[in-house]
């Protein structure tokens, strides 16, 4: 291919990346724990055909070549997983990493999937693989840059037991066992430009502390805000996103930190009195509004929201019930409640 074709192909790549992502900020996460699911290729299919102008973003957990096969030629941006098997191979050596990305992504970037992040695993902080994430990172970002691919984003993904102080969302810190690998993860995504991706449940905030947070604060209906000294609150969704901000700008001392809530979301079943549709459906309605309209929290007025909804479907295989029931879609590709349309 000539020169002038194959950098006409590269920016072609970009704009569109580019493009994708702002048209959208709201994305869905697609695992596939369940003995029940469509195919990879029908769950893209009915995706690309029925919603291409309202999710725009999708997350997969792993590299599933029957799934990549299936975005080929898509307009949907991905987040791709590292899974957690595959960490420590991929921070073993620069060649392992060049060889992951060869077949994972410079392979299907050539037949036109549009990554936007790469994860290294999901939730591995803490655990026995968290001094193994940062080298994984490194190696990988290593690699997609000699690949050319500046648009492609490596990262981690961790819930919300890293943090040791949330409330009030200033004071937020990362807790004492994880402080060290936080801190130098926090420090090498910044270096790289890279977001922290981060899986915020107020739903599990909610039932583990029914006492001291308000069940509308929780679900987006407060009217009335908690404040935190100059900054007022009405969803604990902020709240949580904005003790991360805190807990990251306390390592690095600058507030343009980055992140991307790759995780949030309501079940629909499996605690009697808060896993019920209703509240599903007033909750992620509510973050999707919150976030195309918004696109800020209180303290991050820059942070342009990224969001992606759990879950594709529900997924029968997990534990424990109420894991299973975040599914806004039935196997047979109905919504279970008004949310996507």
């Amino acid at each position: 291919m000539m020169a002038s074709a194959i950098w006409f192909v590269l920016l072609t790549i970009v704009v569109f990346h580019l493009s994708a992502v702002f048209s959208g900020d709201v994305g869905i996460n697609y695992g596939r724990e369940g003995d029940n699911l469509p195919s990879p290729k029908q769950v893209i299919d009915f995706l690309t055909k029925n919603f291409s102008n309202k999710i725009g973003l999708i997350r997969i957990y792993d590299a599933n070549i029957e799934i990549l096969e299936a975005l080929s030629g898509t307009n949907l941006v991905v987040t791709i997983g590292v899974p957690n098997e595959a960490i420590n191979y991929v921070a073993s050596s620069q060649d392992a990493a060049d060889k992951w990305v060869q077949d994972h992504i410079i392979t299907y970037v050539r037949k036109g999937v549009r990554f936007r992040y790469l994860c290294v695993g999901n939730e591995v902080i803490p655990g026995i693989l968290a001094t193994c994430v940062e080298p994984a990172i490194m190696n990988l970002h290593n690699s997609v840059r000699k690949a050319g691919y500046d648009f492609i984003f490596v990262t981690t993904a961790v819930a919300a037991n890293v943090l040791g102080t949330s409330y009030p969302p200033s004071q937020g810190q990362f807790a004492p066992d994880v402080a060290d690998v936080m801190s130098s993860i926090t420090h090498c995504l910044y270096s790289l430009g890279s977001p922290l991706l981060i899986n915020v449940y107020p739903y599990y905030a909610l039932v583990e502390d029914p006492v001291h947070i308000p069940f509308e604060y929780a679900l987006f209906t407060s009217r009335t805000p908690i404040r935190d000294g100059h900054l007022e609150y009405y969803n604990l969704f902020d709240a949580m996103v904005d003790a991360f901000v805190a807990a990251m700008v306390r390592v690095v001392q600058r507030e343009d930190v980055k992140l991307v809530v790759s995780e949030t979301g309501w079940p629909t079943d499996g605690r009697i009195g808060y896993a019920i549709t209703d509240y599903a459906r007033t909750y992620n309605n509510k973050l999707r509004e919150h976030a195309i309209v918004s696109g800020r929290t209180p303290r991050k007025a820059d942070i342009n929201l990224e969001v992606y909804i759990f879950a594709m479907f529900n997924e029968d295989l997990k534990t424990p019930e109420e894991e299973k029931n975040f599914g806004t879609f039935y196997p047979n590709f109905t919504e279970k409640y008004p949310l996507w349309r």
